[in-house]
């Protein structure tokens, strides 16, 4: 049973903005919505590279590449917060594939829980072995795809009954209507697709430029929106040359002035409008492998039509008539999909409704509560645990110290 006069302390590790990421993002959305519970008082322990925090909510830093650091914030876990949320993906935690996290969960005497941004089909051996020893020490793993679920258990060999689904967030705010969006955009009268996200050639946003130019004639007043500044890891290895490759096709393909590029890290108000102006929204990601995309989760908040290629988040999202799924790599399939949408506006609204229906369940206070009651009776159990263990011991006997010995207690006080 969950007392409901105790405050219970939870931390979450993770990236956090001033990072220009999506975990980051994840990360503040969710706390600020759990900051609204009564009765728990969420934190964030902020794994630095080389960014600065001003934010209150965030009570340390683990510096990411420094091993040492891990070990010293696991200690302060344990005498500072009830309950650890690990929010996991291997990139941003120091060592091959992340693997210095481990030495801080060895090292937690509290429980923690971790959430898995990343579960892939075929790990590498390091892959495999970090997220499985991480499950194996948890006390309980959360995956935003329920089709994670089977892998988890079959291939990291992490138990079923530690597995929880809550699904990934996305924003709830009123907005104005799509046609006095696109006005207000100088849109109107334009078939909107958009992409939005830090940009890397992972996306495979040049098979949505080609799928748009083969549109474009049946449809000259459709209008293709990327979103995004470049991924700064991209950016760092690459400079702005894959941005560059993808304007320089647009404008190979002649559809320069149907292809709009907005460079810049957009605001959760900044998405959601465009989201809201937008007839379909389009992730032509290239891997299979994607288990879980924020994007797409706030397309389907939106009640968005989604054309997407099928990797493992898409195909879960998507089903049921939610939206439609083309091939990888393959820009007709793409714009197959493209023009039936366009074509059947009735079908559109339909796919809307749906769609829109769940994103509905998804909003951040809905998803901040089932964590927020996760992590109480986590909280509580363990504290329960604790007190029949003190019983089962009993009280320890207490003898007369000898005369000629003195006791110091643990804060150095003479006691005898």
């Amino acid at each position: 049973m969950i007392e409901t006069n105790k405050i219970r302390k939870i931390a979450f590790l993770s990236t956090y903005p001033p990072r220009e990421c999506g975990l980051a993002t994840f990360t503040e959305d969710l706390v600020n919505e759990i900051e609204k519970i009564p009765f728990v008082q969420p934190s964030v322990i902020a794994v630095v590279d080389k960014d600065a925090y001003t934010n209150s909510l965030v009570v340390r830093k683990l510096s990411q590449h420094d091993r040492t650091s891990y070990l010293l914030t696991a200690l302060w876990a344990n005498d500072n917060v009830d309950l650890l949320v690990i929010e996991h993906e291997y990139g941003i935690f120091g060592g091959e594939s992340g693997e210095y996290i481990l030495d801080l969960a060895k090292k937690l005497k509290i429980p923690f829980i971790v959430t898995t941004h990343t579960v892939l089909l075929e790990p590498s051996p390091k892959q495999l072995s970090v997220l499985r020893d991480l499950g194996r020490l948890s006390t309980k793993v959360v995956t935003m795809a329920e089709s994670s679920i089977p892998i988890l258990t079959e291939t990291y060999g992490i138990e079923s009954e530690k597995l929880i689904f809550i699904p990934h967030g996305v924003p709830h705010m009123q907005v104005e209507s799509r046609k006095k969006l696109k006005i207000n955009h100088g849109l109107q009268n334009k078939k909107v697709i958009s992409s939005f996200g830090l940009i890397s050639p992972a996306k495979g946003l040049e098979y949505g430029i080609e799928a748009v130019a083969k549109v474009v004639p049946d449809y000259p007043n459709l209008i293709y929106l990327i979103l995004g500044k470049t991924h700064p890891c991209v950016k760092e290895s690459m400079g702005e040359e894959y941005r560059q490759s993808l304007m320089d096709l647009a404008e190979r393909l002649g559809v320069q002035d149907n292809i709009r590029f907005i460079d810049k890290y957009l605001t959760k108000e900044e998405v959601i409008t465009h989201l809201h102006l937008s007839d379909i929204y389009l992730t032509p990601y290239l891997s299979k492998e994607q288990a879980v995309s924020g994007t797409l989760a706030y397309a389907m908040g939106c009640g968005r039509v989604i054309v997407s290629t099928p990797y493992r988040y898409a195909e879960e999202m998507l089903g049921n008539g939610r939206g439609m799924l083309a091939q990888f790599r393959d820009s007709e399939s793409m714009a197959v999909c493209i023009r039936s949408v366009l074509a059947n506006p009735i079908r559109k609204k339909e796919m809307e409704m749906k769609t829109l229906a769940v994103g509905q369940t998804m909003t951040w206070a809905n998803v901040a509560a089932q964590y927020a009651e996760l992590g109480m009776h986590i909280i509580d159990d363990a504290a329960t645990r604790k007190k029949d263990d003190t019983r089962r011991l009993g009280r320890p006997s207490i003898s007369r110290p000898h005369p000629h010995l003195t006791i110091v207690s643990h804060n150095g006080m003479k006691v005898g």
